[in-house]
This record gives structure tokens, sequence and C-alpha cells, in this order.
């Protein structure tokens, strides 16, 4: 679980080391608001993402299914700045759908962990592979990362796109073209 402590002792450091007071009105209760945010931004960690794929409903269509425009935030690994943007999961049951909700659910659990876009794809595909068993899963993730947009290169709004091809969406080119004409 999250330390709270340890975190607003972090936080007390890094304000003394940018030179704030961390005893001033505005600050004296940073540390704990920092804390307590993290608990949600990160809760992420301590959730399994299969738990929310389990309970599936019989389909005898084995028809792609897409959820589209799932709005997530996230915290890039590298420099703890956020990134956000929109997944899109689209999956060929075989047998077996979940209720849309858990698609948008597993997204939110690993995204509320420390990431990388690519790696944060990769784990949704994976995860709907493993609990649902389908012919196929692609995962595209659209992502503005504020490490571009506010420091460094500084370039708002340009976007980064990741996309993960399992099963039959690797073997058959027409289901990716079907995914992105639908995206469109």
């Amino acid at each position: 679980m999250i330390d709270q402590e340890k975190i607003k002792q972090a936080v007390r450091l890094l304000l003394e080391g940018i030179g704030e007071d961390v005893n001033r009105e505005g600050l004296a209760e940073t540390p704990d608001r920092i804390a307590r945010m993290y608990e949600e931004l990160y809760g992420g960690m301590y959730e399994d993402a299969q738990e929310h794929l389990k309970k599936t409903f019989h389909v005898d269509d084995n028809e792609m299914v897409i959820e589209k425009d799932i709005t997530f935030y996230s915290t890039c690994e590298h420099h703890l700045l956020p990134f956000y943007g929109k997944a899109h999961i689209a999956y060929i049951p075989d047998g077996k759908v979940v209720g849309l909700s858990k698609l948008a659910r597993t997204v939110e659990v690993f995204a509320r962990r420390l990431q990388l876009q690519e790696q944060l794809t990769g784990q949704i595909a994976d995860a709907l592979m493993e609990s649902l068993r389908p012919k196929g899963v692609l995962v595209m993730i659209e992502a503005e990362h504020m490490c571009m947009t506010m420091r460094g290169i500084k370039k708002p709004g340009s976007q980064t796109v990741t996309v993960v091809k399992r099963g039959a969406f690797l073997e058959n080119k027409e289901l990716t073209d079907q995914f992105f004409q639908m995206m469109r």
C-alpha cells in the first residue's frame, strides 16, 4: 500500500529543495493533500485488472466489438508528469463478451500506475487476451504528454499514438483496416 507518511516527508523535502517555506499558509497542508491525491492517482498499482474482466456473457455473434474514446489520465514514469488522452479497444469475441464499462475499468486500472504509453497499451491488450480469450484484440491510445508540452521541447497539442495488436488482428489486415475505418 501507499505509505502516506513517506510521501508527506518527500513533499516537504521537495518544497524545501525548491526554496519554499513549508510552514507558510498556502503550503502547510500540501504534503497531506499530495499524499491523499497519490492514493487516488496510483491506486491501480494495487488493483488486479482481471477482476473487472471476470463477469462475461455468452454471445453467438463473433463480430468485432469496439469501445472508443475512453478518457484516461496517467503519469509518465520518466518525469512524473501527467499524460492523458483516449484509449480505443476492439476485440473479436470467441463466444463471450464483457460489459462495456469493464473495458473502461481495465484502462483505468493500468492508467493509475506510473506508466509508459507503450507499456499501457500492451498491458490492456494482454489483460483482455488473457481474461476473455477472444480471437483478437487491438488497442490504440492517443495521448498528450505534459513532458512534451510544458518542459523540454514544449510542443503543446502533439499526440503520441500507440497501437498493439494480438491474435486475429495480427493475422488479418482487413480487420485492422476495418477498425481504423470505424475510428474515423
